[in-house]
């Protein structure tokens, strides 16, 4: 499993790894890059953008969901620790 510190391509702040399993996305903007086939494995060939267009509940938390700006493939992460709340509850009132 791959956790490294990356610049979120979708709003350029500078992302800390998480220490705790693989950073997926972005927790500023909640924004991802299509690059795990499985969890932390940086496997998928796409790289495309992927799109916070919604939110699940999933047990105690929530998953972001997204879709990929490059093959329209939907995606979930669960969400982090550390991301922003208010944009998760944005994202809870789409629709």
């Amino acid at each position: 499993m791959i956790d490294e510190n990356f610049i979120c391509e979708n709003c350029s702040n500078k992302v800390e790894k998480l220490n705790y399993s693989a950073r997926d996305h972005c927790p500023f903007c909640l924004y991802s890059k299509h690059v795990d086939i499985n969890p932390g494995d940086r496997l998928n060939p796409c790289h495309g953008l992927l799109v916070p267009i919604g939110v699940e509940k999933f047990k105690n938390t929530y998953k972001i969901i997204y879709k990929c700006e490059k093959c329209h493939q939907l995606h979930k992460n669960i969400m982090a620790r550390d991301d922003n709340y208010d944009e998760i509850v944005k994202l809870s009132t789409k629709g």
